[in-house]
């Protein structure tokens, strides 16, 4: 077999290696995972896979022909959505499974103990940067608790106008950070002036200074040696108390795995996504919760979501945020399908329709519980949706700040990504890229189509690997020290 349909419903099929002319009824030549028409397509008619709509015919379509960007033409989504009406809870496990964490003393998990060192504004980024880079192993083989001391830097923090929405997402994702429980100790650091004061955000979200959490402002301490001293000083006085701390026997429950996918392919929806929904539904029948994001990655395919939102009020906050981003890229001269990226559509997704059916895979099969703003808390259990860009490292930073302790990040391009504190299991969606970076992929998802092995048999693998991780074991991203650059809080509104 040299291609696979995914539903009978549709009319096209993707080649699973490339076919010259007159294989399968090709009538040209086709890309490595790129669509065949399987029938005549009549120009506006609409274009199906995965049994929906990814897009509609630009031109009369033959059978057997390329349908790619040149022939294939993106409609913006209009929709009647229902709600609650395809719910499938599953049964509690039957079994607890466990690992190993640390146990805060807020009754949260932690998978990690680092402590952080976080930066107000762009204008304190070097000391941050110089303090945390103090801290070599040499320095720390005396806490083999602490993972480290890792420097969350940005580009912002000032000059921030508009309706205030930027300073609120970058308020939650500080304050996020501060409080996910793979952190150990904070120490914040500012310049003085900025419009991100230290202060304000202590006050609008009841931090409380104390030995595991300081503040400084260089203006306050006297310039940028003396900030550095002091930093240095106060990590010093924290790292004995936050390497007082051992891993203790956790239940599944206390996971939150942000799902995440970049540099994707057309196997992405085929085999490592739903890989990972499958290892997604094992861990919510564990009680534990799954955070997909990245919201234009979804348009074109929340209707799906929102007919298993578990009641009407999920289901609308959903449509929310899809309205919103609607008229976000519209402002902007933007268009929803923007994305797929050059290098998505070399691998053979062509419109936004076809990447966000794909996408929403990664979120399994049970009723979503509860949709978030960027960075705001997730507080209910199961799987869950948060708001964000479609940019991989801005997207993680808010699911972490939302209390995420692991990361799933699948990938069919393939991708460098690892993040800090929580680390990243990176899944490939194909063999052949598996074997060029396997030093970079975590678990080959490529076998589904390579040697038979079954979604459900790759999902088990990918939570397996999941409570592995958990428990202390590096993954692969985290091993080649990734995460010290990926904090992208996301930036939205005017700089003033």
């Amino acid at each position: 077999m040299k291609t696979v349909r995914l539903s009978q419903a549709d009319n096209v099929v993707t080649a699973l290696q490339a076919l010259e002319v007159g294989e399968e009824g090709a009538r040209e030549l086709i890309p490595r995972g790129h669509k065949i028409a399987t029938a005549d397509i009549a120009k506006g008619a609409p274009v199906r896979k995965y049994a929906q709509i990814i897009g509609y015919a630009a031109e009369d379509i033959a059978q057997g022909a390329h349908v790619h960007t040149h022939n294939l033409e993106f409609r913006n989504v209009d929709t009647d959505y229902e709600f609650a009406t395809n719910l499938h809870p599953v049964p509690p496990a039957t079994e607890t499974d466990y690992f190993m964490g640390y146990r805060r003393a807020t009754g949260r998990v932690g998978t990690r103990n680092y402590i952080a060192v976080l930066t107000s504004v762009n204008c304190s980024a070097t000391a941050a940067r110089l303090i945390a880079e103090h801290f070599t192993p040499e320095r720390l083989a005396d806490y083999p608790n602490v993972d480290g001391v890792v420097a969350f830097v940005h580009g912002t923090g000032c000059a921030m106008g508009g309706d205030g929405t930027g300073f609120e997402l970058l308020q939650r994702t500080l304050w996020g950070y501060a409080r996910n429980p793979n952190v150990g100790g904070v120490l914040m650091a500012g310049l003085g002036c900025e419009m991100m004061q230290i202060d304000w955000l202590i006050e609008a979200y009841g931090l409380k200074p104390g030995p595991l959490f300081q503040t400084m402002n260089i203006q306050d301490i006297g310039g940028l040696r003396r900030t550095v001293e002091w930093g240095i000083e106060k990590i010093n006085a924290m790292l004995p108390v936050v390497n007082d701390v051992k891993r203790e026997k956790c239940p599944a429950s206390e996971l939150m795995v942000a799902l995440q996918c970049g540099g994707s392919d057309a196997w992405s929806g085929i085999t490592a996504n739903p890989a990972v929904g499958y290892a997604c539904d094992l861990l919510v029948a564990q009680g534990g919760t799954g955070v997909l994001a990245e919201t234009p990655e979804i348009y074109g395919a929340e209707h799906l979501l929102t007919a298993r939102a578990a009641d009407r009020a999920v289901g609308d906050k959903l449509i929310e945020l899809i309205k919103w981003w609607e008229g976000y890229t519209s402002r902007n001269g933007g268009s929803m399908d923007n994305n797929p990226s050059p290098g998505n559509k070399k691998g053979g997704l062509t419109t936004i329709l076809e990447k966000s059916l794909g996408a929403a895979a990664k979120g399994g099969t049970t009723p979503l519980t509860g949709v978030y703003k960027y960075a705001e808390p997730v507080t209910a259990k199961g799987f869950t949706f948060m708001d964000s860009p479609g940019y991989d490292p801005a997207s993680v930073t808010g699911q972490i700040a939302s209390g995420c302790n692991l990361v799933v990040f699948t990938t069919g391009r393939g991708s460098a990504f690892g993040s800090k504190p929580s680390p990243t299991l990176k899944v490939a969606t194909n063999t052949e890229m598996y074997n060029r970076l396997i030093e970079d992929m975590d678990v080959n998802a490529g076998r589904i189509l390579t040697e038979g092995a079954s979604v459900e048999e790759v999902g088990r693998e990918i939570y397996e690997a999941w409570l592995r991780m958990a428990s202390g074991e590096k993954s692969k991203s985290e091993a080649q020290g990734l995460g010290d650059f990926e904090f992208v809080p996301w930036q939205v509104g005017a700089v003033m």
